[in-house]
């Protein structure tokens, strides 16, 4: 059954406190429906929720979900057997993936999917900003924070949706876009998808989806991409043919990738060239993508979600390019699960060549269970074959040995899906 969703009137939102689901949650109060939702623990954005006038709970109980519910929208990272999304199908109330709730909302606007292994956070924070600056009154979703406007989540009046489409479990192909951009592809999620072949599919899945007269922009070169052009029946535009932009605020070549598939996609949509590269000068960025925590005796620190081989080469050669070959750059960094540092080892362990030294914590288990076989220790000995690294276990012993070692003039670079940016706040608060 199609749901139509001005006949819903109380969502109830599992998971409310994600990055995904919380923006669903603030575009739905938005259009005057009550929301309530649930999350394992507070957070800042619980506290932005709740004050909004969203009822939030902590811990998830099956009395959590009111009487009333319509609809509740569910966080992949819950699981089957979660008491609050038990009840509900008990009861008969619908219950849609946060995908599917973008597939929802996909069907009612014009979309631009934004997808990739790597950068597409920021490609769609970037897309978002220059439709904003061309006054379109764009619909944003993202999966992070942008730095313009405090949110992950933008309301608007016009036609157009910009979300973020995840790969992980093929969410992406519960979208129904008009234009798919894709950054790029990489090994990542081999827990689920198991090689690199079925990643290449998925993507290729969802190009599909586009129908005649869809664009899909990416750059058709890439050998990784040729079943995802092969495929589609859209008009494939070569974002690699976009002008580089100087003057970016944000650093590293990875970026400049992603504003030039940014630029080429509005173009698609018909913004003047002119309009859009000066917005993409003006973009300010995505929290915890080399974000600026701030200085402390000297010593400058960044924050950057880098959980990727790839993506900690990209951040940190950024980083040397910027900061040039005599500053001296610590990276610390807390992998993000036990599949993808086993899998990747090899890979991570020739990662940080542009850093002086790397301290190590322990791995954010995030959905997963510790294996017994995999650890971060294993991964410090590992780099150590290519550049220094010790493996400290917890935030508090890495500030302590940062305040001993690190001397003014140095960068610290905190890097990971995990809890890595709290390095910083436990060095400036106890001073």
């Amino acid at each position: 059954m199609k749901l139509e969703l001005r006949n819903v009137k109380h969502v109830h939102c599992i998971g409310i406190g994600g990055i995904g689901v919380s923006a669903i949650a603030r575009m739905l109060h938005l259009q005057g429906k009550r929301v309530t939702g649930s999350d394992m623990s507070r957070s800042p954005m619980t506290a932005m929720l709740r004050k909004l006038g969203i009822r939030v709970f902590f811990g998830h109980r099956a009395a959590n979900v009111p009487k009333d519910t319509d609809l509740v929208v569910y966080t992949r990272a819950v699981s089957r057997d979660n008491p609050e999304l038990c009840a509900a199908r008990r009861r008969g109330i619908p219950c849609l993936s946060y995908a599917e709730m973008l597939g929802v909302l996909s069907r009612e606007k014009y979309t631009i999917a934004v997808s990739g292994a790597h950068g597409k956070t920021t490609t769609t924070a970037m897309m978002g900003h220059i439709l904003r600056k061309a006054k379109l009154l764009p619909t944003i979703i993202v999966g992070g924070i942008m730095a313009d406007t405090g949110t992950n989540f933008v309301a608007g009046r016009g036609k157009y949706l910009v979300v973020e489409a995840c790969e992980y479990k093929k969410s992406f192909l519960s979208i129904r876009p008009r234009i798919i951009v894709i950054t790029n592809i990489d090994n990542d999620h081999l827990d689920y998808y198991k090689n690199f072949k079925n990643i290449r599919c998925a993507f290729a899945e969802f190009a599909a989806k586009l129908p005649r007269g869809g664009f899909l922009v990416c750059g058709p070169r890439d050998q990784n991409l040729r079943e995802a052009v092969r495929g589609t029946r859209a008009t494939v535009v070569d974002f690699t043919k976009s002008p580089r932009i100087p003057g970016l605020k944000v650093l590293g070549a990875h970026n400049t990738k992603n504003a030039q598939a940014a630029l080429a996609a509005a173009r698609v949509l018909g913004v003047p060239t002119k309009t859009a590269e000066r917005a993409l000068r003006t973009f300010r960025g995505v929290r915890r993508r080399f974000e600026c925590k701030g200085a402390w005796r000297g010593i400058r620190f960044y924050d950057d979600y880098a959980h990727h081989p790839t993506e900690i080469k990209a951040t940190l050669r950024a980083a040397r390019e910027h900061f040039g070959k005599k500053k001296r750059i610590w990276c610390v960094f807390q992998p993000h699960l036990y599949s993808r540092t086993r899998l990747l080892m090899k890979d991570f362990a020739r990662s940080f060549n542009d850093a002086n030294g790397v301290l190590l914590a322990d791995i954010y288990a995030a959905r997963e269970k510790d294996d017994g076989r995999t650890n971060s220790r294993t991964l410090a000995e590992k780099i150590n074959a290519y550049t220094p690294a010790l493996y400290l276990g917890n935030f508090p012993h890495i500030a302590s040995f940062l305040k001993v070692h690190v001397a003014k003039g140095d960068v610290v670079v905190t890097m990971g899906a995990g809890e890595a940016y709290t390095v910083f706040d436990l060095i400036h608060k106890n001073k």
